[in-house]
């Protein structure tokens, strides 16, 4: 969820300040294409099906502890945080437990999402209508910002040929070129705070939340087409994550305090956990048996076995928290998680839950990306990799 709905209603305010706060002019998409194109960025078109799935069992087999693609060589283990209350993201030393670069981006960045080729991040500057490529490989941002329309958050296909930009306020599934972000087709949906997504294990559809209106979306990738819709009373669906064997998707959810769990060949409600106030953000362990739920409310993070399909622990953050989006460092070690509401970005021990340090970072830091990952190729959001 963006930090302020009154700042989306207020637009051409908020445009206005976007423009003297953005460093660098938007560029066309033409431009963006061609130096995108001059710097030798634009890699061929990858193959119309996807990679294959390595182990049927396990859709995250590719990205187990320390199991770097070569796309990605010699890029530093950076944390990338985007101030949703701010204009910029900073730019954490995980090792060095420290903030070492900070730069502006747009006004209201919400997310910094993986590239599908792993070779560019994007901050989503959401009130800005615009992305920023960051080079991972020198942690700073790259280029003039490309516009893109309400870029809330951002996710590829499995195939990689498309982008998909998740218009929020507009209720819109853009897909995109995925290295020009030309625009191909819209796709309107009666859905009141579309906001994540996640993809079936072989990537023929997509599942997406509805935060406002109480529901899941379900789309056709290929056709970009509405299948369905599936309404939980009562709910405020926030992020979603496929299991390992990619039977059920779970997807948490703010009102009711816990994930609900949705057949992935029916698209029925089977189940429903109950983890914590506030519950936000989904995280798949390095060895793929845990899912790590935060629950914002209860400054608490709830392991979730997917074997069992059952809730085997609860850490509590000491002091309280607000533990929000993040990602499982390279190693499977590491925990990180922004803490929206307490301008903090805690490191939590994924053996034992205690939490092993903090970084602050100011304006309610949100879906910061870990990064590299292990991993093939990124689905996008703060870092889905399969």
């Amino acid at each position: 969820m963006r930090f302020s709905r009154a700042r989306r209603r207020c637009r051409p305010a908020a445009l206005a300040m976007a423009g003297l706060l953005a460093l660098l002019p938007a560029c066309s998409h033409s431009e963006s294409a061609r130096r995108l194109s001059a710097a030798g960025k634009t890699p061929p078109p990858p193959s119309t099906a996807p990679p294959p799935i390595t182990d049927p069992a396990n859709i995250y087999a590719a990205d187990g502890p320390n199991v770097l693609s070569r796309a990605v060589e010699g890029q530093p283990y950076r944390l990338y945080v985007p101030e949703s209350a701010g204009d910029g993201v900073d730019v954490i030393d995980p090792v060095k437990m420290k903030v070492i670069d900070r730069y502006t981006t747009g006004l209201d960045p919400q997310h910094v999402v993986p590239a599908w080729d792993l070779k560019t991040l994007y901050a989503t500057n959401d009130l800005n209508d615009s992305l920023t490529a960051i080079n991972p490989w020198t942690g700073k941002r790259e280029g003039q910002n490309i516009p893109v329309a309400d870029p809330y958050n951002m996710y590829f296909t499995l195939d990689g040929t498309e982008a998909i930009v998740v218009a929020e306020a507009q209720q819109r599934l853009d897909f995109r070129d995925p290295h020009t972000f030309d625009l191909k087709e819209q796709v309107p949906v009666d859905c009141a705070g579309v906001d994540h997504v996640d993809f079936s294990a072989d990537g023929s559809y997509l599942i997406a939340t509805c935060e406002f209106a109480g529901r899941l979306v379900k789309v056709d990738v290929h056709r970009h087409a509405v299948v369905g819709y599936l309404d939980m009373k009562g709910s405020s669906p926030q992020d979603i994550k496929l299991d390992p064997a990619g039977r059920i998707f779970y997807v948490a959810d703010k009102n009711l305090g816990g994930v609900h769990e949705i057949d992935a060949a029916t698209f029925t409600e089977v189940g429903f956990l109950k983890t914590g106030k506030d519950c936000h953000g989904l995280y798949v362990s390095r060895d793929a048996k845990d899912l790590y739920v935060t629950n914002r409310g209860s400054g608490t993070v709830t392991l979730v076995d997917f074997a069992r399909r059952a809730v085997v622990a609860t850490w509590t953050i000491p002091g309280g928290g607000s533990p929000d989006m993040g990602g499982v460092s390279p190693d499977g070690k590491v925990l990180w998680l922004s803490g929206r509401y307490n301008a903090t970005v805690y490191a939590i021990d994924t053996g034992d839950g205690h939490l092993i340090g903090k970084v602050r970072v100011p304006n309610k830091p949100h879906g910061l990306a870990v990064w590299p990952q292990p991993g093939r190729f990124s689905l996008g959001h703060t870092g889905v990799m399969r």
